[in-house]
Order: structure tokens, then C-alpha cells, then sequence
């Protein structure tokens, strides 16, 4: 989903290469193809792509994922989609 942005580098997605199995369950999960398993291990193809929903940290079996949910503010990025930038919020203390 390369024409899918929000900010650049501000994702807390981290992939830890030592711990993973290469099972896919990251890549099948992962709802904008942001890690795909290439030689039996994941690898974060698009990282500005994450919108932190979690899927791939909470479907690992080995806990090879780590990223905070909506620390990206995927919220903010779904309400400028339905209110227009104007009006969107995500109403944490951290956001944009």
C-alpha cells in the first residue's frame, strides 16, 4: 500500500530477526503488507505503511514482534478519511 502515509519514522514496530520461525502468521495478518516472509523470515518491507493496529505482534508465536498500538494515532489517520483533516483528532497527549 505504498500510497497509504502518515508521518515518516514514527512507527514502534520492531521485528526481533533472532527470535522469529518464519511461520507468516505476521505477513497473513497484516492488513496494509507491511512484513512479508522472504526465506523463511519476516522482514518489514514498508515500515511508514503501520498503522499500529497490533495483529502482527499479537498473532507471533514467539513473540518476535513488538509495536504499541496507536501510538501512530491510526485513529487520526481514519478520522481525516471521514472529517476531513480540519476535524480530525486523536485525542492523546502525544499526537501529531
Amino acid at each position: 500500500m505504498k500510497s497509504f502515509r502518515y508521518l515518516p519514522d514514527v512507527t514502534t514496530l520492531q521485528l526481533n530477526a533472532d527470535l522469529c520461525v518464519g511461520c507468516g502468521m505476521c505477513e497473513w495478518v497484516c492488513p496494509h503488507g507491511v512484513i512479508q516472509v522472504i526465506q523463511k523470515m519476516a522482514r518489514i518491507m514498508d515500515r511508514d505503511a503501520c498503522i499500529e493496529c497490533g495483529a502482527c505482534a499479537t498473532n507471533c508465536p514467539v513473540q518476535a514482534i513488538d509495536v504499541t498500538p496507536g501510538v501512530g494515532c491510526a485513529a487520526y489517520i481514519i478520522q481525516t478519511w471521514i472529517r476531513g483533516r480540519e476535524a480530525a483528532s486523536c485525542g492523546g497527549a502525544s499526537c501529531c
